[in-house]
């Protein structure tokens, strides 16, 4: 575990770190950059939901395959998805376990979602949140949405790649990548996030948890959970809240911080 002397002088460290890294050069490393390549508010919200979900494994193999699906789409991904009615126009576009029929069942409900049902995203997700009363549940609400409106029998079981590109918060996992999309979509006065959606507050937003972020925690003492699941997301999101109760995910910035100074032991 890293030793800082006592509280003040952690919220001193993250803070800096902080201010170190939410800068404009985080951007051209991250999976946020597709947002910052469209201006209007359906292209922002079909990017960053398609990137956050593409989002695993290897980051320079996953932001080139998303480089791939946005020029497949011809950099108009709103539009892309409004005229979508074939993986035949894919193709063959397939990312580790998300093959192409994977992603044609999720544009398809995508689709239905701003044609059928007259909504975009944050329509989908502020509805999920009214109904639930949080952000996790609103997250089920979403995954719901999704799952229940895939083509076919209405089932996501019949797309196994859904399960990497969706994850189902009944699972208990850490919902790392939705956690994400919404830091993006939420966020403020950011140089890095957008902050384009207004029904959530900053201070409502739980931290992007993976192993590295979990495993950073630990070492300075902010999580003593061990696995990094929905209940390390809520712990580690309380205690940042001590140091910044309006903003805690901020700290998304700093904790990737620790890692690229090299400060752990």
């Amino acid at each position: 575990m890293i030793i800082l002397d006592n509280k003040t002088q952690l919220k001193e460290t993250l803070d800096s770190l902080a201010k170190k890294y939410e800068t404009k050069d985080f951007i051209k490393d991250d999976p946020v950059q597709f947002i910052h390549l469209f201006k209007e508010r359906g292209d922002i919200e079909a990017a960053g939901f398609l990137a956050a979900l593409f989002a695993f494994g290897k980051r320079e193999v996953f932001i080139k395959k998303l480089n791939a699906l946005f020029n497949l789409m011809e950099m108009r991904p709103y539009e892309f998805v409004q005229n979508f009615d074939s993986e035949k126009i894919l193709n063959g576009f397939n990312y580790r376990f998300i093959k192409e029929c994977d992603l044609a069942a999720f544009l398809k409900a995508y689709r239905k979602l701003i044609i059928k049902d007259k909504m975009c995203l944050e329509e989908l997700f502020n509805l999920g949140y009214k109904e639930e009363g949080n952000v996790f549940g609103c997250l089920q609400y979403v995954c719901d949405y999704f799952y229940e409106n895939t083509p076919g029998n209405g089932s996501a079981c019949d797309y196994p790649g859904y399960k990497f590109m969706l994850s189902n918060p009944k699972n208990k996992g850490a919902m790392k990548r939705m956690n994400m999309f919404l830091r993006w979509m939420v966020r403020r006065n950011s140089p890095v996030d957008l902050g384009i959606w207004s029904f959530l507050k900053p201070s409502e937003l739980f931290i992007p948890l993976d192993v590295h972020v979990g495993n950073i925690s630990r070492k300075i003492g902010l999580l003593k959970r061990n696995q990094n699941d929905a209940r390390a997301v809520v712990e580690l999101t309380a205690k940042l809240k001590e140091f910044d109760p309006n903003d805690p995910v901020k700290y998304d910035f700093a904790l990737f911080g620790f890692g690229v100074n090299n400060t752990q032991n």
